[in-house]
């Protein structure tokens, strides 16, 4: 198995919670992770199988019974009616790591867990591979362009599949089945296009207007997939920052996808080489830089606390991390020579918010890390020394 971030962090969660629940993406490695962790004690139950799955929502009290010694459960959102039985049962026995909860799903959202398991349950959010994982493994990618196109989802790396067919059926299968689960979506063709056509603008301020017009479909329906979309992990909106410096900004957000594979797939991009000239190589790379942040900030079980920021003006920071220590802006460019006009907007970012040169980084597609005047310049191999704890 992978080695991933969240293990520690998970084992020691479950010494002193009674519930642990994991979620992320179908095929981020939730089951391998928590079998890997808890499979030498625990019970193990899928409830994608319809004949338990129909058990728990029958009788959740005979259900739940059988397994009070430790008990994994999986894809835990087709029974939220247990949730409510879990609560019980974890009052009344105050034993730690009792319940192990994943879903492909955001299944945190529903109001049963919120309402029947706070203060009870430890929220883990796992996401497909970041670069510090898979540099752990013999699998780490030479260049760019290869991990772009070959995504992050374990499995790929795993039993080496081909990217493009694992994609083909990764979509099949979520449009079919996650998708359907989630919102009683008739035309799932159309659905398949809008899919595409925000994978055309990723890197881009979220348009409702110019998707629908594209896909024909309303406005509130645009809003209502995009959500769908968020919830399962498949694309995430980065915010702008509020921070306006008497000037006024752009409020819209951008939208970005998780895993650079899936996008490349959505953009009929067949080959890595064909990543050199691709008219949005940029947008990609953009893409993949801060969904690595992201899951960076996820595997230390934080919130994150990643925006942009952009004023009427067009001055433009990528990205910007907030920690207790300031903001740290961050330019990506998906290059692999350095140009002076790169660090453009971070200078103007620091003579208008008094910042550090220290911290205030450029991600490049090269493979060598400089410090500069102005800001230090990272590789894409490198992106998690920005959210390690030394900055």
């Amino acid at each position: 198995m992978i080695s991933r971030d969240l293990e520690e962090k998970i084992k020691k969660s479950a010494r002193s919670y009674p519930v642990i629940a994991i979620t992320g993406p179908r095929q981020s490695g939730k089951t391998t992770l928590v079998r890997e962790i808890f499979g030498g004690e625990y019970k193990y139950v899928n409830l994608e199988d319809i004949d338990m799955r129909e058990y728990a929502k029958s009788d959740p009290r005979a259900f739940l019974e059988e397994y009070q010694n430790g008990v994994i459960i999986d894809e835990a959102q087709h029974a939220p009616n247990l949730f409510s039985y879990i609560q019980v049962i974890v009052d009344e026995t105050d034993k730690p790591g009792q319940f192990i909860l994943t879903g492909s799903q955001n299944f945190l959202l529903h109001e049963k867990i919120s309402q029947s398991l706070a203060g009870r349950v430890a929220i883990f959010y796992l996401l497909p591979l970041s670069l510090k994982e898979i540099k752990r493994t013999k699998h780490q990618p030479s260049a760019v362009e290869e991990v772009m196109f070959k995504g992050l989802y374990p499995r790929i790396y795993k039993k080496k599949l081909d990217p493009s067919e694992w994609y083909a059926n990764y979509l099949r299968t979520y449009i079919e089945r996650d998708v359907r689960l989630m919102k009683n979506i008739h035309d799932l063709g159309t659905f398949q296009i809008f899919l595409k056509m925000c994978a055309s603008r990723t890197g881009q301020l979220l348009d409702l207007t110019s998707i629908g017009n594209d896909c024909g479909i309303s406005h509130n329906t645009v809003r209502a997939w995009i959500n769908i979309l968020e919830v399962s992990y498949i694309i995430f909106l980065l915010r702008p920052h509020y921070k306006n410096f008497n000037k006024r900004l752009v409020k819209s957000p951008k939208l970005y996808f998780y895993d650079p594979g899936l996008l490349c797939y959505l953009l009929n991009i067949e080959a890595p080489e064909q990543l050199k000239t691709h008219y949005l190589r940029g947008g990609i790379f953009e893409s993949f830089a801060i969904s690595d942040i992201v899951k960076n900030q996820m595997n230390q079980n934080k919130n994150p606390s990643v925006y942009f920021w952009r004023d009427q003006y067009g001055h433009e920071i990528d990205c910007i991390i907030e920690n207790g220590r300031g903001l740290l802006p961050i330019e990506i460019k998906s290059a692999k020579t350095i140009n002076s006009n790169f660090f453009n907007g971070l200078n103007y970012w620091n003579e208008l918010s008094k910042g550090n040169p220290e911290t205030t980084f450029l991600i490049y597609a090269g493979n060598t890390n400089q410090k500069r005047s102005l800001a230090r310049v990272i590789s894409w191999k490198d992106i998690d020394i920005i959210t390690s704890h030394n900055i």
